[in-house]
């Protein structure tokens, strides 16, 4: 979580720093992607560990406090970041980017969603040919040993 952090900041840095040398936004793209790439990573491990069904069973403690600074953190950067482009921006820059924050968002949910499908397929796939070789074998099994009883 801190090393997320560390990038996130240092991302966040490369942002200011360029605005605050008189360049435009879009010569920190790669750093606003970056950051918000991390920020993404960070609120889905939150996500995912809030709702696991092992963290009932673990203890509460500064991990909690940490993650909960640390997403703190990134909200004050977001909403810096948003000043940034209100300021420096185009006319409506921050809602066009929320907007395609927000399409992209659900283009890679629709991603994962497929690719989740595609192994759930690929493992049923798997489980079937183990069923059908196993079967298989035990067929081969029964008839070996009727024909050697019978020979008996």
């Amino acid at each position: 979580m801190l090393a997320e952090l560390a990038a996130a900041n240092a991302a966040f840095g490369v942002i200011k720093q360029a605005v605050m040398n008189g360049k435009d936004l879009a010569s920190a793209a790669h750093s606003i992607g970056e950051y918000i790439g991390i920020k993404e990573k960070l609120e889905k491990e939150g996500h995912k560990k809030k709702n696991s069904f092992w963290s009932s069973f673990k203890g509460k403690g500064s991990n909690d406090l940490d993650e909960f600074m640390v997403l703190e953190k990134i909200k004050e950067q977001e909403h810096e970041l948003k000043q940034l482009m209100m300021l420096y921006g185009r006319y409506h820059l921050w809602d066009d980017w929320q907007r395609f924050q927000a399409e992209m968002r659900k283009k890679r949910r629709a991603a994962e969603e497929k690719a989740r499908k595609k192994r759930k397929q690929i493992i049923e796939g798997i489980l079937l040919t183990v069923l059908i070789i196993v079967g298989l074998g035990g067929l081969a099994l029964v008839v070996w040993f009727a024909f050697f009883l019978k020979g008996l």
